[in-house]
């Protein structure tokens, strides 16, 4: 008989999580958002095409609404355009939730001492509402936008994620519930998971890179074990 083989026991995977639509319940405050900051400028966008384009960035966001209407816009008025959005979602934050399971996915999570960080398209203005809504500290590992040269679908954020948590990407589990989330999972080397709560379908997910699709948080924390999760010793 050959005897057991002894092998370094594998590191547990680093979970990267996208945070609108994926652990908070704030993608149409966003679509909303855009919708007004937009009308400030007298620019008319359907709100469908705008829902499509969340998870960009602010700048890629703009880009995309430049090349598809033909508008022109000058630096300042993005800027202006990006200030306007982060304002007009300030005063709906109020109205943003957790989405369900987000907060005991992330404690079962910390409990087990399993890594996590969250890696955000937004700016630390906008995000950081939600650390008290998900009963998280100030000190919680997350990559805003502000802290990366490239916001997905590039894959800096996430590259970024993994290395605050000493973690190598390729090795990693990136749960986001959209597109961008999943192509910028893709060009990081990580495993990607998608969410149908940010207004995605389960087929546009799969065909981005989804190894699996959840409901919601909930669903994952319920079926964390498809994804090969242990328990850190």
């Amino acid at each position: 008989m050959i005897g057991d083989l002894t092998y370094p026991e594998p590191a547990p995977p680093a979970i990267l999580f996208d945070l609108d639509g994926t652990l908070i319940d704030s993608v149409y405050q966003h679509v909303i958002a855009w919708r007004a900051a937009l009308s400030a400028l007298e620019i008319d966008l359907s709100v469908w095409r705008i829902h499509r384009r969340i998870g960009m960035s602010g700048g890629l966001f703009v880009t995309a609404l430049m090349r598809e209407t033909g508008i022109s816009l000058t630096p300042d008025q993005i800027e202006r355009l990006q200030r306007e959005h982060a304002a007009a979602y300030l005063e709906q934050v109020d109205s943003v939730r957790p989405l369900p399971g987000a907060r005991e996915l992330l404690r079962h999570l910390t409990e087990r001492r399993l890594p996590w960080a969250i890696a955000t398209s937004g700016r630390w203005e906008t995000a950081r509402t939600a650390l008290k809504m998900l009963d998280l500290p100030e000190d919680t590992p997350m990559v805003t936008r502000d802290r990366v040269r490239y916001a997905k679908p590039d894959p800096d954020l996430f590259l970024a994620a993994a290395a605050v948590l000493d973690a190598d990407p390729r090795g990693a589990i990136v749960v986001g519930d959209s597109v961008w989330d999943l192509l910028a999972a893709r060009r990081a080397g990580a495993l990607g998971v998608g969410l149908l709560s940010g207004g995605y379908g389960r087929e546009e997910l799969e065909r981005a890179g989804a190894f699996r699709v959840y409901a919601d948080p909930l669903d994952m924390l319920n079926r964390l074990h498809e994804l090969g999760v242990r328990q850190a010793e």
